[in-house]
């Protein structure tokens, strides 16, 4: 009886042994398989993989250090020329938060001098030159210049008003008050610490001109009453006022006519022919224009515009200066070539022409030429595409933290 019971559980331990046995079998099998399918790689491969862990080894040691960093809470700028104290300026900026403010921001700052920034944010955008907040070269103010202003400065660069019909017209009243008041103070800043003084005035002087293409001699043709007047009449009473101070109170002044500019950093509803056309273009909305599309218009780059300021605020000649590229497009012509670059399945049509609208727009830049050996460079295709891209980045922009930074370009990143 004793030996019955036994047999039950010696069968179990022999069960147990051979299911053991059996798994060690697998074990050294499965070991056996993978040593030799890892020898039948090739040499390369091997290689491969190692140089691919190498790299990811150092990647994650890249990401590790950016990490620590950041943690430290330091910013990085773009690197800037050092210039000693004879040679370093202290230049203001009103309007500097705008489109072409903050392009010139970049290359004076690039240059190495001191800049304040001053704008009241109506229609320019903190994040245009957030990459320098911090660098002690850069100060920016939230002021509008309808008030007083109280600084050291040696040069002036006054770009402060809106610019587009929408933005101008929105409030007129205000509008004037910028181009009026606004360079009174400016001027009387200038007066007082004996700088010199830019104003960023316009073509739009020259108002709907029965003279093409106009030069700086052109009285101009404007409806002292229209639409558009805050704007047009409020910069040729700022170019009249600023012949006031240099003749009366002998302040070094020097006056930009712009005419039409385009770039990153355009705001994408100011109204403005290229920005309009673009985002339309972008979004397969219908490509509008405002009567039969003859009208014609001049389109430069604005990194052109910038050499422009700068070589005339540094010139010795104080004469009004046509600033713009005198290569001449229809707004229908404009409009296919923005088609094309673009692409998509936007139609073109037109609407009711808009009140005292410009029919002929060139600039004669022959004193541009001449006097400060200046001319456009940038092609009007290469500038599209750039501007196009930057429209292109907006339109993908979904939360705040998505940012669409354009750096001053063919500059390296440091830590400073």
């Amino acid at each position: 009886m004793l030996r019955k019971l036994q047999c039950p559980h010696i069968q179990a331990a022999q069960r147990l042994v051979l299911k053991k046995f059996t798994m060690l079998l697998f074990c050294a099998a499965m070991t056996i398989s993978f040593i030799v399918i890892y020898q039948s790689f090739p040499p390369a491969d091997a290689s491969r993989f190692a140089r691919s862990t190498l790299e990811l080894e150092a990647e994650i040691r890249k990401m590790d250090h950016k990490i620590q960093f950041l943690e430290q809470g330091k910013k990085t700028y773009p690197e800037v020329k050092f210039l000693t104290y004879k040679d370093r300026k202290r230049i203001l900026i009103t309007g500097g938060a705008g489109f072409v403010g903050s392009h010139l921001v970049d290359r004076l700052m690039m240059q190495g001098h001191e800049v304040t920034v001053v704008d009241n944010f109506f229609t320019g955008r903190k994040r245009n030159v957030e990459h320098w907040i911090g660098h002690e070269n850069f100060e920016l103010l939230h002021h509008d210049i309808v008030n007083p202003l109280y600084i050291e400065v040696d040069q002036i660069y006054h770009l402060a008003s809106p610019a587009s019909p929408p933005n101008y017209m929105y409030n007129p009243i205000k509008t004037l008050k910028t181009n009026t008041v606004g360079t009174i103070n400016m001027l009387g800043l200038a007066k007082r610490v004996r700088a010199r003084l830019l104003l960023a005035s316009t073509s739009e002087v020259y108002g709907d001109p029965e003279l093409h293409p106009q030069s700086e001699e052109y009285w101009g043709h404007v409806n002292p009453i229209g639409p558009r007047a805050c704007y047009d009449e409020g910069k040729r009473v700022a170019e009249t006022m600023c012949y006031a101070y240099e003749k009366q109170e002998k302040v070094e002044v020097r006056v930009a006519r712009i005419f039409n500019t385009f770039g990153p950093r355009m705001h994408m509803n100011d109204g403005r022919v290229v920005s309009n056309f673009i985002l339309q273009a972008l979004q397969n909305e219908s490509i509008t224009i405002y009567g039969e599309g003859a009208q014609t218009r001049s389109f430069q780059y604005v990194s052109d515009l910038v050499d422009g300021l700068m070589a005339l605020m540094n010139s010795n000649y104080s004469q009004p200066v046509n600033l713009g590229n005198p290569e001449e497009h229809t707004i229908m012509e404009f409009a296919k070539i923005i088609l094309t670059l673009v692409g998509g399945e936007s139609k073109i049509i037109k609407k009711t022409a808009m009140e005292d609208d410009p029919q002929r727009r060139k600039p004669d830049i022959t004193r541009a030429k001449t006097v400060l050996k200046w001319e456009p460079k940038i092609p009007l295709m290469v500038g599209l595409n750039k501007t196009i891209e930057y429209f292109q980045n907006e339109l993908r922009r979904s939360r705040h933290s998505e940012r669409n930074f354009h750096m001053p370009e063919n500059i390296a990143l440091m830590s400073y």
